[in-house]
């Protein structure tokens, strides 16, 4: 098993991969929005209260595309660095 596949990739690739990350980032947060705006709408009105922290909960999926985008963002501040000295 590979310890840092990312470091094995161009620094084109790198931005490559951030820019599709970003897009998927954005338009998985926009779904995710909508969803659980209607999750918040239907709690309301229903008084259904158990809608609520499904609502919040779903916000969490997201949190596996930004350690991804972090870890992108890493390297290629690593790679700025080392060809900056």
């Amino acid at each position: 098993m590979k310890n840092n596949k990312l470091s094995d990739l161009s620094s084109e690739q790198l931005a490559s991969k951030k820019k599709t990350m970003t897009g998927a980032i954005i338009g998985l947060s926009i779904v995710l929005f909508i969803a659980c705006s209607i999750l918040f709408y239907l709690a309301v009105t229903d008084k259904n209260i158990t809608l609520i922290p499904i609502a919040i909960c779903c916000l969490l999926t997201l949190l596996p595309s930004f350690i991804g985008m972090s870890q992108i963002n890493a390297e290629i501040r690593s790679r700025k660095s080392k060809y900056t000295k």
